[in-house]
């Protein structure tokens, strides 16, 4: 078996400037790295999320450890972000009490309630 090894780890000399700084920020000025403070807060599932201006609601929860925030209709299985352009619809969220948001197209806001979608997410007709 062969071991293909990659041309410039992070950390090597030789690797582009700024690729393996500390803070994540890979060193492009002006970019916003972790803790640059000009994020804000959304919750999800009662638990706050943290996002950055422009970050989509599905890039904010990938960046948080949550891979997932839908169940199907028929077994409940989880799902989460899959294509990532809004063509397959895997990534629908309820936000703000509404139902079937394609989190991986609509931006996260401060405040935004977002909350696992479970089945089609009209459980008001359910009643």
């Amino acid at each position: 078996m062969r071991r293909i090894r990659a041309r410039n780890p992070v950390g090597s000399g030789d690797s582009a400037p700024g690729a393996g700084s500390p803070d994540g920020s890979a060193g492009f000025a002006g970019s916003a790295g972790p803790d640059s403070g000009a994020g804000f807060e959304f919750s999800f599932d009662g638990l706050p999320v943290r996002a950055l201006p422009g970050q989509s609601i599905a890039a904010a929860l990938w960046a948080a450890g949550i891979l997932s925030w839908r169940t199907t209709r028929l077994n409940g299985r989880p799902r989460g972000a899959f294509c990532g352009i809004g063509s397959c619809y895997d990534c629908l969220a309820t936000v703000n009490g509404a139902p079937n948001n394609r989190a991986c197209l609509l931006p996260a806001r401060a405040g935004d309630t977002v909350t696992t979608q479970e089945g089609n997410g009209r459980a008001w007709l359910q009643e």
